[in-house]
């Protein structure tokens, strides 16, 4: 019979415990605080948005309007706009394959109790390499899922005429931005599940019997059906869990962020006092080291975020481990020595 929730985390604990502090190496913390952050455990629920002026036209004042179009600005300002796109498309490419190799290092260095990131980079190709098609599916599908919802809708609305005269038809606008708003929040909650479901559960599967995201899927599948309540618990404890830890390392960043700012802005202050006593002024070269400064500034907030979240990048990976390993017999007994079995105690040897 599968433990209960309180041993299932008091296991990831001590897990977590060992293998960070027993003993303290800080080459090991470094490695797991990269492994941890481009595995995507570290920042969850962080994340930058930008947007792009969609009217450009609009955005130019009409004086000069048509000085811009003859001037052929305009091409290269679209052209430039299709390159971000075109490299932004593949950074994002480039940073979910290091994610879903990431995720299998991850997954290794929990298991074995060391973080060895070369090792596991190089044994776990085959279904990282499928994990990361996946990724790439799932997103792609969830764009297109998100376009339909809301796409549709509004050609509706524009073919209704309803946008012709808002202030007539307030009402069904109202109340149908609130129907297609719900449905938007559902089909997120619905993605997101999946994914952790496939994160914490079908991932394992693939690295330690490399069969691919299907099958492991249609495996827990079966499991979630015979125990529907375990799993429905499992999420409901995870969203408890993230949300305290969410608090706890909101106020460590909060601390990091004045540890970053007090040196870093200080610095910023003397060097445009002293700028402004020489008489510089804002030129390609001064942008330019205001432009390092910021990312070396914003580089060193990233690095200490991602060093203060390493127990949580270990610990709510162990948990889904040890929840997942009381129904799956393979993982079981990787995460508990012959001897012992479930219990709290030598959980990997010491290095």
């Amino acid at each position: 019979m599968p433990r209960s929730a309180v041993d299932v985390i008091g296991s990831a604990f001590e897990r977590t415990k060992r293998q960070l502090f027993k003993p303290f190496r800080w080459g090991q913390w470094f490695r797991l605080a990269l492994v941890g952050f481009l595995a995507g455990e570290i920042g969850q629920g962080g994340g930058c948005s930008a947007r792009l002026p969609l009217d450009i036209a609009s955005s130019i004042p009409k004086s000069n309007e048509s000085q811009f179009l003859q001037s052929g600005r305009s091409a290269l300002f679209l052209v430039g706009i299709v390159l971000a796109v075109l490299l932004g498309a593949i950074l994002v490419v480039v940073l979910t394959y290091i994610n879903s190799r990431m995720r299998f290092v991850l997954f290794d260095s929990i298991i074995e109790g060391e973080c060895r990131i070369g090792e596991s980079w190089r044994r776990r190709g085959g279904p990282a390499f499928r994990y990361f098609v996946f990724q790439i599916l799932f997103s792609l599908t969830a764009l297109f899922s998100l376009a339909v919802l809301i796409g549709i809708p509004l050609l509706a609305a524009m073919a209704g005429g309803l946008f012709e005269n808002p202030s007539q038809h307030i009402l069904t606008l109202v109340l149908g931005g609130v129907a297609v708003g719900g449905v938007v929040v559902v089909l997120f909650v619905a993605l997101a599940l999946v994914q952790v479901l496939i994160k914490d559960f079908v991932v394992p599967q693939m690295a330690l019997e490399d069969i691919s995201v299907s099958q492991g899927w249609n495996r827990l599948w079966l499991l979630m059906k015979a125990e529907k309540g375990g799993y429905a618990g499992y999420i409901g404890m995870k969203v408890l869990l993230n949300i305290a830890a969410s608090v706890i390392l909101g106020i460590a960043g909060f601390i990091v962020l004045l540890i970053v700012l007090i040196p870093f802005g200080g610095i910023g202050v003397i060097g445009i006092l002293v700028g402004r006593a020489a008489g510089l002024v804002w030129n390609p070269v001064t942008i330019a080291i205001a432009i390092v400064f910021g990312i070396l500034a914003m580089l060193t907030f990233i690095l200490l975020v991602a060093l203060v979240s390493v127990p949580a990048a270990i610990f709510f990976p162990a948990y889904s481990l040890y929840f997942f390993g009381e129904r799956y017999p393979q993982l079981q007994a990787l995460l508990y020595s012959p001897a012992e079995g479930p219990g709290l105690s030598n959980l990997f040897p010491q290095p």
